[in-house]
């Protein structure tokens, strides 16, 4: 029987996640300045990846061939890809908070995924857990959307459907990670790095060359090169923290873990974005670290 919580010894996997939570909850800022440099969201996500998945090489070359015969792993290519492009893209020209909030509508596919792949029971507690959390998240965007915090800048309906579409992948790419956990860990880094940058780079050339929804091609400048290398450095780390935790813990656990990052996205947008913090966003951000600790302090 699978259970929302995790097991004995699961501070490490938590402890992983919530580090891959805090960089995505961060990265709104570092990829908005590449943007203001001349380089677009989606061609940095493109320059982070294709470094990271050569590194990977680099240190396990047999990572390629571990790749190309596990079909599987073809399915954390694309998450891992359309996830990256989709929220690097969003967090980058939306609200930062209603982004990740819609984002992170992620549980919900999570557990319905499992459902389906991994054949997860859907108990009650997995059910109040999520619902603790996202509940917390609402709080959050409630507060974002009659304020304007975060300091996003509305474009319509782009920046929500990107969100919506990258939590679905997000929650495949976990649910497929707890699937493939018996993998090389170094096949499955290498279908995610190589994902973010191949699915990335598709959608960046495709709309440069088409002059569409505002993506350009990237500006010749030497001012966001070490900018970015140090970005591809911090989301290497994050992914394979995110590889390490959902390989370990149940889908639903990682459900409830992950959506920290809207705290973290709330915080950064007050400390950096100059948005106010209000009541609303201190109880959101109570409700979704109550779900997290729960999630590490119950047993089975």
């Amino acid at each position: 029987m699978t259970s929302i919580h995790p097991r004995r010894g699961s501070a490490g996997p938590v402890l992983a996640l919530l580090v891959n939570a805090f960089t995505w909850g961060v990265s709104w800022w570092p990829f908005r300045q590449l943007q203001a440099m001349g380089l677009h969201p989606l061609w940095a996500t493109t320059i982070v990846y294709v470094l990271s998945a050569l590194a990977i090489l680099a240190w396990r070359p047999s990572a390629l061939r571990q790749f190309l015969r596990h079909p599987a792993l073809w399915l954390i290519f694309l998450g891992s890809g359309v996830t990256n492009a989709t929220f690097n893209w969003s967090v980058s020209i939306g609200d930062v908070v209603r982004v990740v909030l819609l984002f992170y509508l992620m549980p919900l596919w999570s557990l319905l995924l499992a459902r389906v792949i991994l054949k997860e029971r859907l108990t009650p507690g997995a059910t109040v857990r999520v619902a603790t959390a996202l509940a917390g998240a609402a709080l959050v965007l409630w507060h974002g959307a009659a304020e304007g915090g975060g300091g996003g800048r509305p474009v319509g309906v782009l920046p929500d459907v990107l969100a919506l579409v990258g939590g679905f992948a997000f929650a495949l790419n976990n649910v497929m990670l707890k699937r493939e956990s018996t993998q090389p860990e170094e096949g499955r880094a290498l279908a995610m790095f190589l994902g973010g940058a191949v699915v990335a780079g598709a959608t960046a050339v495709a709309l440069s060359a088409g002059a569409s929804a505002g993506v350009q091609w990237p500006v010749a400048s030497g001012a966001w090169v070490l900018p970015a290398l140090g970005l591809s450095l911090a989301f290497m780390a994050s992914n394979l923290c995110l590889q390490y935790g959902a390989a370990r813990l149940s889908a639903a656990a990682t459900a409830v873990v992950m959506p920290c990052e809207v705290l973290f996205a709330a915080l950064t947008s007050v400390w950096w974005g100059g948005a106010a913090l209000h009541a609303s966003v201190l109880a959101g951000g109570a409700l979704i670290l109550a779900a997290t600790l729960a999630s590490v302090l119950e047993r089975r």
